[in-house]
Order: structure tokens, then C-alpha cells, then sequence
């Protein structure tokens, strides 16, 4: 079984619950079984500033699929609640992405994947998430509390439980 982290974000939509379901999709699909998941996250938009804010969290599974059809079945999620990739803007608002950060510690130089997530560190609005599940892992030689403490993480909120 392979530990994969999972980040997931989102801004169109009654996001939370697209992640409940998003989650349990992803766990079906690749039968694997959820190690530990983040709370949610309001985080300010990225990239491309000019839109609503988004809800981050991260997740933690084990499975025995290769990166590869991990990858594959995250893509098929992301169609299933609204996602077309070849139509998003670059950083601009969706229902739902999802980001394969780490698989073990593999690493990966393909056109469609690579591994660890290649901006990892500069992304607060993940290592924020990422450090409530796995602050000790080790991720391309940094820890992820290590990573998180170099970053600014102004405007990420914590949101409450839903229950």
C-alpha cells in the first residue's frame, strides 16, 4: 500500500460538500482507505486574484494503484462535479481540483505527472492543510511544518466543523 497525499480546493459551489463526496469517490475508485483528513480552509485566490475566495483542505490514503491510475481516477472525480481541464482558466475558478502532492517517496518526471507536486512549497493555501495531517513527512527533502514555516499564510482561515 502506497501513502498518497491529496490536496483538494475548490470555489464554485457548496464546495465543503462537493469534498465529502469528492473524497469518498476517490476512496471508492481506487479502494483505498483514508488515513486522515485536514479541516477545511478559506484561502485567499492564487495565481489569478480576480475571484471568490477558495476552501483548501488535504487528505491522507493508502492504495495499492500506481501514480499513474491514482491520477487517472482523480481526473475522472474532477469530471464528475464540473471540472474540464482543457476548458478552465489557468487558476481560475472550479468546482473542484484535486493535486497529487506526494506518492511514498516517489518521484516523477512525466508530461502529465510529476512527483512530489513540483510548487508544493510555494503554496500556503496547501501546507497549511497538509501540516495539520503530516507535519513530520518528509516531502523532496523538506518538512512539510518546515516548508509551511517559510511561507506567508495570511488570509488562510480555518472554518469551522461542519458536523
Amino acid at each position: 500500500m502506497a501513502s498518497v497525499l491529496i490536496a483538494l480546493g475548490g470555489n464554485v459551489g457548496d464546495v465543503r460538500a462537493t469534498f465529502k463526496k469528492a473524497i469518498s469517490h476517490i476512496c471508492g475508485m481506487a479502494q483505498a482507505a483514508m488515513i486522515a483528513r485536514s479541516a477545511d480552509y478559506a484561502t485567499p485566490p492564487w495565481g489569478d486574484e480576480d475571484q471568490d475566495p477558495f476552501i483548501n483542505a488535504c487528505v491522507e490514503i493508502e492504495t495499492d494503484l500506481d501514480p499513474h491510475a491514482l491520477l487517472f481516477v482523480m481526473q475522472k472525480v474532477e469530471q464528475k462535479f464540473g471540472r474540464t481541464r482543457e476548458k478552465d482558466r489557468r487558476w481560475g475558478p472550479r468546482t473542484l481540483d484535486l493535486d497529487m502532492i506526494a506518492y511514498d517517496d516517489v518521484s516523477l518526471q512525466k508530461p502529465d505527472l510529476t512527483l512530489p507536486h513540483p510548487r508544493l512549497f510555494e503554496r500556503a493555501f496547501v501546507l497549511v492543510p497538509l501540516a495539520e495531517i503530516a507535519p513530520d513527512r518528509v516531502i523532496a527533502g523538506i518538512r512539510v511544518r518546515d516548508g509551511l514555516a517559510s511561507v506567508s499564510t495570511q488570509g488562510i482561515e480555518r472554518l469551522p466543523d461542519t458536523g
